[in-house]
């Protein structure tokens, strides 16, 4: 029995080290960001930050603000974010600055965060004619075809709340 639980604990710990491994090795995508994100944060990290500059070319992660590692860039100028509000519906989310180590003034293409507990920011995110909603906190992000698509869904779900 002793030996039963042994090497039962054994393959667990492999399981899940190769599991971590592989998601690492992967490259993102805006289909596996907030898996991709959250399989960097070790017991004792808050957060987890993809940060892509300029014209998108060069994207790093930050782990609770420090940086971790460039990442091989999957997103183009063109990306689109906005956050969904119950009463002016979508709204665009203004690019930010970001002040690198030397203290240099540096414009955000894109930033996406997510937190230990695998809450992200609360964006949609509109790229290559799909639409990316990680609005809700607890699940996996839903893809449409529109910004129109995701309206038409929120509508929906707001009609559910008020019946």
């Amino acid at each position: 029995m002793i030996v039963i639980v042994i090497i039962g604990t054994i393959y667990t710990l492999a399981v899940s080290k190769l599991q971590t491994i592989s998601t690492q090795s992967q490259t993102p995508s805006l289909t596996n960001l907030k898996e991709y994100l959250h399989s960097f944060l070790k017991e004792d990290a808050k957060n987890a930050r993809l940060l892509c500059l300029d014209d998108c070319s060069e994207c790093s992660l930050y782990i609770d603000g420090l940086k971790e590692k460039s990442v091989e860039s999957f997103l183009d100028s063109t990306v689109e974010v906005y956050r969904y509000d119950f009463l002016q519906g979508v709204v665009a989310i203004e690019p930010k600055f970001f002040f690198n180590e030397d203290s240099v003034e540096e414009r955000v293409c894109f930033s996406f965060e997510i937190d230990k507990n695998f809450i992200s920011d609360q964006v949609l995110i509109l790229y290559k004619n799909r639409a990316y909603d990680y609005t809700k906190y607890f699940t996996k992000r839903v893809v449409y075809n529109s910004l129109d698509e995701i309206v038409d869904a929120k509508e929906t779900d707001i009609q559910e709340v008020f019946r």
